[in-house]
């Protein structure tokens, strides 16, 4: 398969370092882990580079992260996969355990890649035709403005519009109103296609819809008449209806499959998030079958199948499969040896202490308490969080991290939404002048914490 030719992104504008330096302003600490997938993602841009047959041989080394909750596993994952702009999908090892053996269709972590790599590309060519679009579409209002007759001789209609110079005229005055918005709020009768047609459903053994009946809906879609209907709008409703038509118009759907299909195959990135909840563990009554059925139906998918998807056969050989887990009770050798081989790279993240969490409330350029000071800006109300009392909510989470279940960072969500609780509810009626964020403010709506060992009545 020649890759050169694909409208696939490129990773070359990222070194590894490069790449670690983006993360770094999302995401504090964890270095090795940041290390590792910037390697693996530098490697697919090599692997790009190296001539076949050898290219084919190259697979991704696949990455698991063992660490405790809220320390940054899902979040490194997912910002590789903005960075790289690549199709992502966030799948829970735990749910394929919820019915009996199989549980949820393993199959189904990879159609869900597909769809999402079926929006990315669709976006992306969306972006491409939106002026033509929107040309189209101002055109089919005008026509309804000001409408235009068509020639007849005799019994034959000449589809081409005829259109006097009264006529160019007129429209071209109309034009000039719509381009400068004084028709927006007109009145306009418009031609809408009903796209309504019978539903149809195939359902599986295991209650799923299988990839045949979406087939066969598609199919049948197509082949059920378009119905129009009549319908008075005002001419900027107008104008986004018809601009929708236009670009699903100008959208090659084939394409779009096509490129999705091999965008996947190529750059997908599935994140298999508690993996340590189907580690098979030994008990008195022997191995868990259950949780090792799901690893063994997990196999084939992460070692290299063809799976069948409605836009086509889709070959996992080449995706990336980064795993996580806290492995608290478990271990990663309580695996399958042959799940364990599938992931060669193993990283291990380190629990957040006080001046880790005191960082993420400073550093990052997404950091909480930018995020609050964003939101109640909305209001007219300005909050400045003063040095100390970022260093006092750092140390309220890092403590009550310690005296009741550590969630890592997580913590700092609902200790700041203690915090600022009250102040949010009454933002709305609040003088609109700066209220400084200090100490004795975090002191006063926090310290009941500090005090109180029963935690649970914060529902911290």
């Amino acid at each position: 398969m020649n890759l050169d030719n694909l409208d696939i992104p490129t990773e070359a504008c990222f070194t590894p370092r490069e790449l670690v330096s983006e993360l770094d302003r999302y995401i504090v600490g964890q270095a090795d882990a940041k290390k590792a997938v910037a390697v693996a993602l530098r490697n697919r841009w090599r692997r790009r580079k190296v001539e076949p047959p050898l290219r084919d041989e190259i697979t991704p080394k696949n990455i698991i992260m063992i660490g405790p909750t809220g320390v940054g596993k899902t979040e490194i994952a997912r910002r590789l996969a903005k960075l790289a702009r690549a199709p992502f999908v966030k799948v829970e090892a735990s749910k394929f355990t919820e019915v009996g053996y199989v549980g949820r269709d393993v199959d189904s972590m990879v159609r869900d890649l597909v769809e999402n790599s079926v929006s990315m590309v669709k976006q992306e060519q969306r972006e491409r035709v939106i002026p033509m679009a929107e040309a189209n579409a101002r055109e089919r209002v005008l026509d309804c403005l000001v409408p235009v007759e068509t020639k007849t001789q005799g019994f034959e209609v000449d589809s081409t519009p005829s259109i006097d110079d009264s006529t160019q005229r007129t429209r071209e005055k109309m034009r000039t109103l719509l381009d400068e918005g004084k028709l927006d709020d007109r009145k306009i009768n418009v031609q809408t296609q009903d796209k309504s047609f019978p539903t149809l459903e195939i359902f599986s053994s295991q209650g799923g819809v299988e990839e045949m009946g979406m087939q066969l809906q598609d199919m049948f879609g197509n082949m059920f008449p378009k119905k129009t209907r009549e319908r008075e709008l005002a001419v900027k409703d107008a104008l986004e209806l018809f601009m929708e038509e236009e670009v699903n118009k100008l959208i090659d759907t084939e394409s779009v499959a096509h490129q999705a299909r091999i965008r996947a195959e190529q750059t997908g990135i599935i994140f298999v998030d508690e993996i340590d909840k189907v580690a098979g563990r030994e008990t008195g009554r022997g191995p868990d079958v259950s949780r090792e059925g799901v690893q063994r139906d997990l196999l084939p998918i992460i070692e290299g199948a063809t799976v069948s998807t409605k836009y086509g056969p889709v070959q996992t050989d080449h995706i990336l499969f980064v795993a996580a887990g806290a492995f608290h009770v478990s271990k990663v050798s309580d695996l399958i040896p042959e799940l364990q081989g599938r992931f060669p790279i193993r990283v291990e993240l380190t629990s957040l202490e006080e001046a880790d969490l005191l960082r993420i409330l400073k550093e990052p350029e997404n950091a909480l308490p930018r995020q609050y000071q964003a939101m109640l800006e909305t209001e007219g109300l300005p909050i400045c969080f003063e040095e100390e009392a970022l260093v006092e909510i750092a140390q309220i989470a890092a403590d009550v991290n310690r005296k009741s279940e550590n969630i890592g960072a997580r913590r700092l969500h609902t200790v700041m939404e203690r915090l600022l609780e009250d102040l949010s509810f009454n933002a709305p009626e609040l003088p609109k002048s700066t209220i400084n964020i200090d100490k004795e403010y975090v002191l006063k709506y926090l310290s009941g914490i500090l005090e109180d060992e029963d935690l649970e009545r914060y529902i911290l």
